[in-house]
Formats: structure tokens, sequence, C-alpha cells
């Protein structure tokens, strides 16, 4: 087979010996026909010579043309290899070598193919580029809130920069901005179960909150992506969660305060546990924290209301308690004096008490009273160390009564009904006897040190203790004394009898003398306490009597303790 080139040349010269043919059969044919005209040989120089010139300008013209169709070719060839440099540059990569041989036409034909490939690339590049930009262009439009759709008219690729680099830079700005769209919906997600879990918790419409915000919020709750993200929704959502939240808070102080006042009618008005009941899971708010809320319903408008009635109903009641209580007060006051030997002037202070309770705040009466209570039981137990020293005493006392009367008694050692038992009391409160003196000592030190402490005087039933046992110890050396005398007279009559029956010789006893008391001889001794009935101590004998009852008529100071007016408790 020929090769192109040589077949074209063969072409050529066929086409170029037809055209001489032609042109001279043409030729010869003009000259007969000028023959049989007869023209000269002027015309037909001239007419040859136009027909020269009109051939002439006719190869002109076809030069011309296939000079401007070469430079085309140039042209289209020059074009090619500038698209395939921009959309190299472009794209990122170097210009793909080819075969830059042979004719002009061969050149088109060898670059073609690399740049469709090149331009199939750029076209698959814009398309990941503009897939990238419209996400982009996409998530931006949900943050600011435009919820328009976005179409590809809308969104700008910039053709000559592809690369790979700014691929990438597109891609990652896309993950951040995908990143930060996922934490919105995690945000906005939070902020609806924040929202849901108070608006349980206080019985408020969870879907009407939501729709109101935005309304892609609640249609799109079975599909997070359709949400709103915008910063607008976020904004109003974390307004909402902040206002539900100071709701939710005044609403538990609310529930607190009045289940607290509650609590305070309810002992106050000792209300049975059945009827407390009710408003058991309002009590159980007191001691919670606004996050511990949790139960469905518990902070809703009604309970609040249901609550609010209910403390209504109770305060219309408490007045008449209140009172109740105050007087009962009153009296757990008095016995707490009573116990401790205190005095108490009921009278006048439930007189004071009365007009306290018409005039004045029942409140501040009864905390009134629950202070002098709490300070009546504090002076009652800085007082309970010497009551319990003086019981001691007043148990030595007494015995002591006892084994004198018993020590009198002759007939003590005989064998009648109960003399053994007398005989081991008596050993008992010889020894309890011998300790008097210290008990005393040490009962005067404790009471100096109470007063000394207190700059008062300690009284008990009206009476000055200290001074009740100076007059005991008093009292009780005068007896000691006169025993001891007694004791000496005794010793000098017996031996004065016993120096006269020396001297005489013994008598017969004679009968009995009138007037003898046998009255103890054959009984017990009989047992006398120390306290007189008013103040419940030893009598210092018949020389110390109207001392004693002169002491018994001193005033003592007041301690029973009125409201309002606290110095009452001290005396004047």
């Amino acid at each position: 087979m020929l090769s192109s080139s040589a077949a074209n040349s063969a072409a050529t010269y066929q086409s170029s010996q037809l055209s001489a043919t032609t042109c001279s059969t043409l030729l010869r044919e003009l000259q007969e026909i000028w023959d049989d005209i007869g023209e000269s040989e002027n015309e037909r120089d001239k007419m040859l010579l136009e027909l020269e010139q009109e051939c002439l300008n006719i190869y002109r013209t076809k030069v011309e043309k296939t000079r401007k169709y070469k430079a085309d070719l140039h042209q289209s060839l020059a074009d090619s290899e500038a698209e395939i440099a921009k959309i190299a540059s472009a794209l990122g990569q170097r210009v793909p070598l080819y075969e830059n041989k042979g004719n002009i036409k061969e050149k088109i034909s060898n670059i073609h193919p690399i740049l469709e490939n090149l331009k199939t690339k750029k076209q698959e590049r814009m398309k990941e580029f503009l897939e990238t930009e419209m996400q982009i262009a996409q998530i931006n439009a949900e943050i600011v809130g435009n919820d328009q759709d976005l179409g590809t008219s809308k969104v700008q690729v910039n053709e000559l920069d592809l690369t790979t680099q700014k691929l990438q830079e597109l891609k990652s700005r896309l993950q951040v901005l995908q990143s930060e769209k996922r934490l919105r919906l995690q945000k906005i997600n939070g902020y609806i179960s924040a929202i849901h879990e108070i608006s349980v918790v206080m019985a408020v419409e969870f879907e009407t909150i939501l729709s109101d915000i935005h309304p892609s919020l609640f249609s799109g709750l079975n599909n997070a992506q359709a949400r709103s993200i915008s910063n607008e929704t976020i904004a109003r959502l974390t307004d909402v969660l902040s206002s539900l939240r100071q709701m939710k808070q005044q609403r538990l102080n609310k529930l607190q305060d009045l289940g607290s006042t509650l609590l305070e009618l309810w002992n106050l008005m000792d209300t049975p546990i059945e009827e407390q009941q009710r408003f058991k899971h309002v009590i159980c708010l007191n001691s919670s924290s606004v996050d511990e809320v949790l139960s469905k319903g518990s902070l809703a408008i009604e309970v609040i209301e249901l609550t609010e009635a209910e403390v209504e109903r109770l305060s219309a009641l408490k007045s008449s308690k209140l009172k109740e209580l105050i007087l009962k007060r009153q009296n757990e006051l008095e016995e707490i004096y009573r116990s401790v030997h205190l005095d108490v002037d009921s009278e006048t202070a439930r007189q004071i008490l009365l007009k306290l309770m018409e005039s004045g705040d029942l409140h501040d009466l009864l905390s009134s009273m629950d202070r002098q209570i709490t300070k009546a039981k504090e002076q009652a137990l800085s007082r309970r160390e010497i009551l319990e020293k003086l019981e001691k005493w007043k148990h030595a006392s007494q015995e002591e009564i006892w084994l004198d009367e018993y020590e009198r008694d002759e007939n003590r050692y005989s064998a009648g009904r109960g003399a053994h038992i007398n005989l081991k009391r008596a050993e008992k409160a010889r020894v309890l006897v011998s300790k008097i003196p210290s008990l005393v000592e040490n009962l005067v030190a404790k009471i100096k040190a109470w007063e000394a402490e207190n700059g008062i005087p300690f009284l008990y039933d009206k009476a000055p203790l200290l001074r009740t046992l100076e007059e005991y110890t008093i009292s009780r050396q005068e007896k000691q004394e006169e025993k001891r005398r007694n004791r000496e007279q005794k010793r000098l009559q017996e031996q004065f009898a016993a120096e006269q029956e020396a001297l005489y010789g013994s008598k017969s006893t004679g009968k009995k003398q009138p007037g003898q008391n046998t009255s103890a001889i054959m009984g017990t001794p009989s047992r006398r306490g120390p306290l007189t009935a008013r103040h419940g101590l030893s009598s210092a004998g018949s020389e110390r009597r109207e001392s004693a009852r002169a002491a018994g008529n001193i005033i003592p100071i007041n301690y029973v303790a009125l409201p309002k007016d606290d110095h009452i408790s001290r005396g004047s």
C-alpha cells in the first residue's frame, strides 16, 4: 500500500494533468471561435491577458485561503496547546508531552486526545469542587439561618484553581463545618432534652415551646438532621432553657416555702400522719436541690395551687392553736421551775400572757416562750448537781434525826421484834452521819461557786439555800454541844451516884416514879424528816425556830420568765 503522502502527490498530479488538458482544449476552442469571428490579434492578446489575469487572481485567492487555513490550523494547534497548559495549570499538573512531529494536521491529531482527556478531568474536578462548595454554602446558610434551597447557579467555582490542594482545603473546611454542625446538633439535642425534662417536671407544653422557637425543632423530632442549627435558633433555645430553669427554681422555692410552712402548721396543729401524706411529695422537696427534682409534674402549677390552698386552710385554724400552745409552753416552763424548786408565780404569768396574746404577735410570743423554756432548762441543768447533793444531805439529816431518837431509846437492845433491823440501820446511819460535815462543806462550796457565776442567790423553795445551810450548821453545832453537856452531866451524875453508893451502900430500887415515859421503851423510834413543810430543811431546835420562821418569810427572787420581759426572771 502507498503511504498517504504518496497518494496525495499522485492525486495532485492527475488533477494537474486534467486541468492542463481542459485549458488547452478550451484555448483551442476559443481560437476557433475567434477565427470564425475574425478577431484581431490585439483583441486576442488582450483577451488572453485578461484570462491570464483572471486565472492569476483565482490562484491568488486560492493561495490566500489556503494560507489562512494553515494559519487557522496553526492557531488551533496553539489554542489547544494553550488550553492544555491552562487546564494542566488549573489542575495542578505538569503539561503532558505529545509527539510534536509531522504536518500541522498530524500535530493537531496527536494533541486532540490529550486535550479531551484534560477536559474530562477538569469536568470531574469541577463537579467535585461544585459539590464541596455546595455543601459548604448549605451549612453556612443553615448556620446564618437562611432556609432557602441553594441552586448550583448560586455557587461560584474558580476554574483557574482546581488543584488537589485547593480541593483538599475546601474539603477540610467542609469537615470543620460538618463538625460544627454535629456539635450544634448535639447542643440543640441537649437543649431539647433539658427543655423536655423541665417541661415534664413543671407540666408545661413541650411541643408548643419547641414550635415557638422554630417549627423544625418539633417537626424534626424524628429527623435530627432536619432541625435548624442557626445562631438565632441556638440563642432562642438558650434563652428559653434559662427562662425555664429560672421558673423551675422559682416554683421549687415557692413549694419549699410552702412545705416549711406546712411543717410548722402540722407541728402546731398536731395534724395526723394520714392527713400529712397528701402533701408528702411537697415536703420531700424541702431538702432537694433544683437539679434533683425530676419527678413528673412535681412542680406543676396545680401542685402549687393545692399546697397554697392547704396552707391557707391551716392558717385559718392557727390562731386558736397558737394560744393553746402558748399556754402549754407556760405549763412546761412552770413545771421546769418547780422540778428544781424555784418559785413560780403562775397567776401573774398567765395574766400577762393573756394580755400579750390579745395584743401581740402570737408567733413572736410562742418563739419567746420557746426561748424562755430553753433558758429555763439551762438554768435547771446548772442547778441539777447542787440539788442532787442537797438530796444526799437531806437523807443524811433524816438519818441523823432517826439515830438520835434511836439512841435515846433505852430498850433498843431488847430482843423485841425488828430490833436487829434497827441495829443494822443504826450502823449505816452512823456512817452516813459522819459524812454530814463534808457533805455540807461540799454543798456550800458548790452553792458559792454557782452564785459567783450567776450573780444571784441560790434559792430553794423561795429561801436562800446558803443561809439555810448556815443555820443548819449552827443548829447542828449547838445540838452537838448540848449532847456533849448532857453526856458530861450524866457522867457527873453517875459518878456522884457511885460515890453515894460507896458511902451509904446500895438501896433497893423504888417503884417507878409517876410521870415516867414508857411510850418509847417498847416501840421503834419515830422517823421525822429534816425538812419543814415550807423549806424542806432540818429544824434547828426550839432556840432556832423563830429565826427559821423569819427566814421563811423573806421574799425570794422570782424566776418565772415572762415573755417580752426577761428581766422579771431575775427579780427586781
